[in-house]
């Protein structure tokens, strides 16, 4: 039998589940830890609200996390209730699917004034994030300004768009909600260093902002280059492209306007205690496609910003690190030692949660490999339990989060599928209760 740890219940976390799962069948024990007495990571607090059938993969790790041979241990502090070392001398392979939650930061004159908030911050705050949940982001003020050109970006300046009742059948959190409902933002600048031709959304996102109730996309298409380079592009981006071509042409009779700036890179924040502007450089494109500073600077009077500009992820004691590149130090997901890393822990924040899958059954092979010669048997999830609890750490397995879910859904508004509890204290009462 052999017992492997996956540290993290992400998508990255059981797609590996998942594989080993395949791989060794009923001669493996695993189990998934997480921080957090819920599981699924990214689909939880990172997935928009409005964006139900994404987080129906869920369904997905569910299957797996039921399985007799898998068992979640929520609420387990990697680093605080049990070291890396320790798990390596109880599992015969450990594996780091932690994600990368932390933000990278705007590292720019006046980056860190109240007011900017990094969209680690500002999505968990709107997602239900324990440690997020009192963020209290400024949406009294007229202007905010979005910094980034992928799907992030999109999800903030979309969420800051919408009208309450767009967010029926979603499961926005109810602070979120309230606030958002009575924010006085009217005008969202997106901010990308490039052009239209190197945005990194997606057609469905980008689609969507043609569509909001209140708020209009706008565009120049003097940023653009003649259309029928468009051809050169990839399906997707093309059609990405097409959908901002769209729409220059579309009326601006909504109160709420959403205006891309491209070829923007920000320079500084100015304020007086907060944000009160922040300061633009345009940009060109170089011989590489690289963005460049003119020199030519604007500024955009604003009270809020997002930055949607990257993750890294935390580093972990006794885990090799490379800090330039926000992520563990491994070789194809191999970390050494019997450590391993799978998703944006090993590859940074890059691909989609399907990217995931196959980053995961890899590294499972990698594990089978490793291990064929090695002999001797580690004691996996009974050592793990002697230990947390001589360290009286109340572990929550998946069936304890039934009971938080059921409560969830049992508290939910109408139209949504659930109401979150945002602190953890509110999670573990509702298991025992």
């Amino acid at each position: 039998m052999r017992h492997i740890a996956v540290i993290g219940s992400g998508p990255a976390g059981y797609y590996s589940a998942e594989a080993l799962q395949k791989l060794y069948g009923d001669e493996v024990r695993i189990d998934v830890i997480d921080r957090m007495p819920v599981p699924y990571g990214l689909i939880r607090f990172g997935v928009a609200p409005d964006h139900q059938s994404i987080k129906a993969v869920q369904k997905r790790y569910e299957k797996v996390a039921l399985s007799d041979n898998v068992r979640f241990c929520g609420n387990v502090l990697v680093g605080r209730d049990v070291s890396i070392p320790e798990l390596l001398s109880l599992y015969d392979a450990v594996i780091l699917a932690t994600g990368a939650p932390a933000d990278a930061p705007l590292e720019i004159p006046g980056g860190d004034l109240p007011g900017v908030i990094g969209s680690a911050g500002f999505v968990g705050w709107y997602n239900g994030h324990p440690e997020f949940a009192g963020l209290a982001p400024p949406l009294h003020v007229e202007t905010a300004v979005v910094v980034g050109n992928g799907n992030v970006a999109l999800d903030v300046a979309r969420i800051l768009s919408k009208t309450p009742a767009e967010f029926v059948g979603s499961d926005i959190v109810a602070h979120a909600f309230e606030t958002l409902g009575n924010a006085s933002i009217r005008t969202i600048h997106i901010l990308g260093r490039r052009g239209p031709h190197q945005i990194a959304m997606t057609p469905k996102e980008l689609g969507e902002l043609g569509h909001l109730e209140a708020a209009a996309p706008q565009v120049d298409l003097e940023d653009f280059p003649p259309e029928m380079d468009d051809a050169l592009l990839e399906p997707g981006q093309r059609k990405s492209v097409t959908h901002l071509r769209e729409f220059a042409s579309l009326p601006r009779d909504k109160p709420k306007t959403v205006i891309f700036d491209f070829f923007a890179r920000p320079v500084r924040v100015e304020g007086d205690g907060r944000v009160e502007r922040i300061v633009v450089e345009k940009t060109r494109l170089d011989e590489r496609g690289a963005a460049v500073g003119t020199g030519e600077t604007y500024e955009i009077p604003c009270g809020l910003i997002v930055t949607c500009i990257g993750y890294k992820t935390p580093p972990i004691e006794g885990v090799p690190y490379e800090k330039d590149r926000g992520r563990f130090a491994n070789h194809e997901g191999v970390v050494g030692g019997g450590l391993y890393a799978v998703g944006w822990a090993r590859r940074g924040p890059s691909g989609t949660i399907g990217t995931n899958r196959p980053d995961g059954y890899e590294v499972a092979e990698k594990i089978q490999a490793d291990l064929a010669s090695v002999t001797g048997r580690k004691e996996g999830r009974a050592g793990l339990d002697k230990l947390l609890a001589a360290r009286n750490v109340d572990l929550v397995t998946f069936r304890d989060w039934q009971k938080i879910e059921a409560a969830e859904a049992a508290r939910a508004r109408e139209g949504s599928p659930r109401e979150k509890f945002v602190a953890i204290e509110d999670m573990l009462g509702a298991r025992n209760g």
